[in-house]
């Protein structure tokens, strides 16, 4: 007999792509259960299914940098923040902090199905009472105009949003004159596809390489410190909620093209904020 149960939850993580470099990641999670029936003729109650998958992956690699270890140009070691992964491929990156903040996997790449296969052995290891095997699917949200990914930190949040490498897949919609518009949405898509949005007041000196962005922080789980091409960063005067990114965006459109504008930011799959700039 199986369960199954659609869209239960979904995934936000950032990953590292040997092509891409840092990439954010937004992916549904339907799951199914095998087992036998019980006497009260139910495999595993619905109210308890989601809540005990979710905590599981809530706990473990939602809200990380997944780093796929046998990629060409990583390398990871221990440091004083605890710890550190360097990369050379498609480009240099250095980021550091805590172990709960990076899951680290040993293969050459990151990909949706080995990521489903990998999460369901470890949940079925220890599977609750009467089943036998826990299935999940990860797939990206079906998005009928332009999308976006990228990656940022949150030092003010309390809880894992706080992590400096951790990401989204999300929608963007631009309206003007009452209407969407979608080739200024494919644009500013296309301008911050893979990017890392950084909190200008989290950015600190380093060196003299101008071709380089230096970004760190303390919160409540530790200290952070990442270090990115500049070209691949994109700075807000502000922190970067996505109630901040919204408004942001509204502003920059709007000046760009002299017209009033509103944005619906999404952070990740069904959710986001609004904001409206007059020109």
């Amino acid at each position: 007999m199986a369960l199954f149960v659609n869209r239960l939850t979904h995934i936000d993580v950032s990953l590292w792509c040997p092509e891409r470099g840092l990439v954010g990641a937004s992916w549904r999670v339907d799951a199914e259960l095998d087992g036998e029936l019980g006497d009260d003729g139910m495999l595993f109650d619905f109210g308890e299914v989601k809540p005990w998958i979710k905590s599981r992956l809530d706990d473990g690699i939602d809200h990380t940098l997944v780093i796929p270890t046998d990629a060409p140009g990583i390398s990871v070691s221990d440091c004083a923040e605890g710890v550190c992964v360097r990369t050379t491929l498609p480009y240099a990156m250095q980021v550091r902090g805590p172990r709960q903040a990076f899951t680290f996997l040993p293969w050459s790449r990151i990909t949706p199905d080995n990521l489903a296969l990998h999460l369901s052995e470890g949940l079925s290891r220890r599977p609750p009472p009467r089943v036998e095997r826990i299935t999940l699917a990860l797939s990206d949200e079906a998005i009928d105009g332009a999308a976006y990914t990228y990656s940022h930190g949150l030092r003010r949040h309390q809880g894992n949003c706080q992590r400096i490498a951790h990401g989204h897949r999300s929608r963007l919609e631009i309206h003007q004159h009452g209407q969407r518009q979608p080739v200024l949405e494919a644009r500013y898509a296309d301008w911050l596809a893979d990017s890392y949005l950084v909190d200008r007041g989290d950015v600190i000196a380093d060196g003299e390489d101008p071709s380089r962005l230096t970004t760190a922080y303390r919160s409540p789980q530790g200290q952070f410190r990442l270090s990115l091409p500049r070209e691949r960063c994109r700075l807000l005067p502000t922190a970067t909620t996505v109630e901040q990114i919204a408004s942001w965006l509204a502003d920059e459109i709007a000046r760009a093209t002299a017209t009033s504008t509103r944005v619906r930011a999404f952070e990740g799959t069904d959710k986001g904020a609004t904001a409206e700039a007059g020109a």
